[in-house]
């Protein structure tokens, strides 16, 4: 049902409490369309720009929120298939990602594999400032508004039509896992029946632990913490063992830890998802020589740790880095939880906040406290 106004939570810079505030109801052209918000995750990254670690300048106040899953409830008459090709309608079930690449720039042109570094993308619950009417740009608010004119680089992906909204709202964090992990595939440092280490046990981390099995992977560990809920939940997704960084504090017996636990000379493959920066020098001692690293983790920068260089020579390792995802990956996740719906407790992981500035408030804190895996933000219980 069409209302006179639509709320929307906005930060006014990092510490800052959410403020909802009232839109009036968009005009909706016709390349756009308005989709009411049933489910959208507070990821590490609102973390992180929230207590100010964002390298870039950004356009403050905004709407953050980008993990969310919607119902188209009014769109223009060109507005018909998503980026696929699927074909869309008043009450399709989609999600929009947030890094949407041009499709322009040097990147998208030359390297579309390499599409994740467009120079010119478009960021929903990012760069787009609440100023910018119609003011709906991220997913902390009842509805988010996409135009393809006004924003051309914008990507709208199908969900499946069976497929609950709060499920949906995975599909963003998990296909970042996937790419990472299709990083170490074609750099030759992941292969069927590897032993993988995930370095963090946050949502990224336990959705990494879903992929890796999901991809191939024999054997999954999850170093991270706390026990209760988010190792004890690692296990339930597949990890045959966790480390508990609270209880075993010293990170060289943490090391000898995983690696009496993998046996051998060390890991195939590590991947931090943990965000801090002393993950790289620990996780690359739990790797058997050759082994592959992967940092996924830190999207924001939380500052510089000493290490030694010489460590990665010496261990002849690949190393490799992993930023998101493109336009082209978004589906992997959509399947993938499509596939393996009933194969993990995709929604154990989500708790469940009512859309008002307590409700967001507490939701990000006990995000930031880690009383959470996956704090969730629900405008709309019914959609859900």
């Amino acid at each position: 049902m069409r209302n006179s106004t639509i709320r929307v939570a906005t930060f006014a810079g990092p510490g800052a409490e959410p403020v909802i505030r009232s839109v009036r109801w968009p005009q909706v052209p016709k390349h756009a369309a308005l989709i009411q918000i049933g489910a959208c995750g507070v990821c590490g990254t609102d973390l992180h720009i929230l207590k100010g670690h964002w390298p870039k300048p950004l356009p403050w106040p905004f709407t953050l929120g980008h993990e969310l899953g919607g119902v188209i409830v009014e769109k223009g008459g060109e507005f018909t298939e998503d980026f696929m090709g699927k074909k869309l309608a008043v009450g399709s079930k989609v999600m929009i990602p947030p890094l949407m690449p041009c499709g322009q720039c040097y990147y998208c042109v030359h390297y579309p594999q390499q599409a994740n570094k467009c120079l010119t993308p478009v960021y929903y619950g990012r760069y787009l400032g609440f100023d910018k009417a119609p003011h709906l740009w991220g997913g902390f608010a009842e509805y988010v508004y996409v135009d393809l004119d006004m924003l051309p680089g914008t990507k709208v992906y199908k969900l499946p039509d069976d497929m609950p909204l709060r499920l949906g709202a995975l599909s963003e964090p998990l296909t970042s896992c996937i790419r990472a992990f299709n990083r170490a595939v074609r750099a030759g440092g992941f292969s069927w029946g590897d032993t993988v280490v995930i370095q963090g046990s946050g949502p990224i981390g336990i959705l990494a632990i879903a992929a890796a099995r999901e991809m191939g992977a024999a054997r999954v560990i999850c170093v991270g913490a706390p026990e209760q809920p988010r190792l004890k939940l690692a296990r339930k997704f597949g990890a045959e063992a966790t480390v508990n960084i609270e209880e075993v504090k010293d990170p060289d017996e943490r090391i000898k830890r995983v690696r009496d636990i993998v046996g051998g000379f060390g890991a195939d493959l590590v991947m931090d998802c943990s965000g801090h920066p002393s993950a790289g020098p620990e996780g690359i001692e739990m790797l058997r020589d050759g082994g592959t690293y992967v940092e996924m983790g830190q999207f924001t920068d939380a500052g510089a740790i000493a290490t030694s260089w010489h460590r990665i020579c010496a261990k002849d390792l690949n190393v490799l880095g992993s930023w998101a995802f493109t336009a082209n990956d978004l589906p992997l996740g959509v399947d993938m939880l499509d596939r393996a719906r009933d194969k993990y407790p995709w929604l154990d992981m989500q708790t469940l906040y009512p859309f008002d500035e307590d409700g967001v408030s507490r939701a990000v804190k006990d995000a930031m406290a880690m009383k959470t895996v996956k704090s969730t933000i629900v405008p709309w219980p019914e959609l859900v």
